[in-house]
C-alpha cells in the first residue's frame, strides 16, 4: 500500500473508531497522535494536549459517516496531508465539514500532528 492509501485508511479508521465508542475512540486516539499535535475542531476548539484530546473522545459516537473526495499532498519522503469533506450523522443531526489531518512517519509508524475541521 503507498502512503496516500495508508493515510487515507488512516482517516477512515479514526471516523470508524468514533463511530464504535468511547473505547474505540480513545484506543485509536491514544496510539496515533504524535507527541507534539494541534487539533482545530468547531466552537474555537483548541487542542494541543494528548490527554484533552483523549477527553474529548468521550461523547456519543457516530451512527454513519462517509468521507467525501479525500486527497493526500505529500510532504516529503515522510509526511502527508490528507484533505477531504466528511458527511456524518448522531443523534438525528447531520455533521458537514472540510477535513485536514497531517502526518509524519516516525519508527514506522504514521502519527497524527496536525488535524482541523471546519464546519461547513
Amino acid at each position: 500500500m503507498d502512503a496516500a492509501a495508508e493515510l487515507t485508511a488512516l482517516e477512515a479508521d479514526g471516523w470508524k473508531a468514533l463511530s464504535t465508542d468511547a473505547t474505540a475512540a480513545t484506543g485509536f486516539y491514544g496510539r496515533v497522535p504524535d507527541d507534539a499535535v494541534v487539533m482545530l475542531l468547531p466552537g474555537g476548539m483548541r487542542l494541543t494536549d494528548r490527554d484533552a484530546i483523549l477527553k474529548s473522545m468521550g461523547g456519543a459516537p457516530w451512527t454513519s459517516f462517509a468521507l467525501e473526495d479525500p486527497h493526500v499532498v505529500g510532504l516529503g519522503a515522510d509526511g502527508g496531508l490528507v484533505v477531504y469533506g466528511v458527511v456524518a450523522e448522531r443523534e438525528g443531526a447531520t455533521y458537514s465539514a472540510l477535513v485536514s489531518s497531517a502526518y509524519v512517519r516516525r519508527d514506522g509508524a504514521w502519527r497524527l500532528v496536525f488535524h482541523q475541521q471546519t464546519p461547513r
